[in-house]
C-alpha cells in the first residue's frame, strides 16, 4: 500500500499571521516578513507531525492510495479521515492497463475517524493477481484554516512555536511532542487494530 499526497497545502492556507501573533514577534518592521519562510516551514512541519499522530488531514488536499488487495471486499477502511469525495477508483492489471470504475459501482462511506470505500453492490470490484487499485480522493477538514477544529488548530500553533523555540536544539529524543499538543490531539488519535493494519 502506498499513500501519496497529489495536492500540497497552499501557502495561502498556513496561518502566518496567527503563528507571528502567537510568537508574539513584532509587526510594523520594513523587513517583518524576513522570517516567513521559516515561520512557514515549521508550520508544515508541525502539520505533518500532528498529521501523521492522528491520522486526520487537516487542510484540505488530493491523495491517492495504492493498494494490491482489498483487506475486506464489503469495504475498505481509508488510510485517512476525514474524507469528502472519492475522485476515481481505477484498477490496474500487472501489464499496467487501466479499468476505471464507474462511479456508480461504489460509494463514499464518511465517518470522522475510519472512512469506508464502499460497493454499491455487495462486493467492490476486484483486484486482479499482480495489478492494484487506485483510489483518489479529497480529504481534510476544508480548504481554509478557519475550517479546522479550534483544539486541532491550538495544536498546529503550539508545535510550530515548540520547533520555532527548539531550531537550533539537537539533543532532543526522537518523536519527542510536548504534552500540552499531545493532550490536545489525543480525542483525534484513532485506535488501529490487528498488528496496526487499518480496519
Amino acid at each position: 500500500m502506498m499513500l501519496m499526497e497529489e495536492t500540497a497545502v497552499p501557502l495561502a492556507a498556513l496561518p502566518l499571521a496567527e503563528f507571528k501573533a502567537h510568537l508574539r514577534l513584532g509587526t510594523g518592521f520594513s523587513d517583518g516578513d524576513v522570517q516567513d519562510p521559516v515561520l512557514e516551514s515549521f508550520l508544515r512541519a508541525a502539520l505533518a507531525a500532528i498529521e501523521g499522530r492522528t491520522a486526520k488531514v487537516l487542510l484540505e488536499r488530493e491523495f491517492s492510495w495504492v493498494m494490491n488487495s482489498w483487506r475486506d471486499p464489503e469495504g475498505q477502511a481509508l488510510p485517512v479521515a476525514p474524507v469528502s469525495e472519492i475522485v476515481s477508483l481505477t484498477l490496474r492489471n500487472r501489464d499496467d492497463e487501466a479499468e476505471v470504475i464507474a462511479p456508480a459501482l461504489y460509494r463514499l462511506e464518511r465517518d470522522a475517524h475510519r472512512p469506508m470505500l464502499r460497493p454499491a453492490g455487495r462486493v467492490l470490484p476486484s483486484i486482479d493477481s499482480g495489478g492494484v487499485a487506485e483510489i483518489v480522493f479529497r480529504a481534510g477538514y476544508g480548504a481554509g484554516w478557519g475550517n479546522l477544529p479550534s483544539d486541532l488548530a491550538q495544536a498546529v500553533l503550539m508545535l510550530a512555536a515548540h520547533y520555532y523555540e527548539y531550531r537550533h536544539e539537537i539533543g532532543l529524543s526522537g518523536g519527542c511532542m510536548p504534552f500540552g499538543v499531545s493532550s490536545l490531539i489525543e480525542r483525534y488519535r484513532t485506535v488501529r487494530l490487528l498488528g496496526g493494519g487499518v480496519r
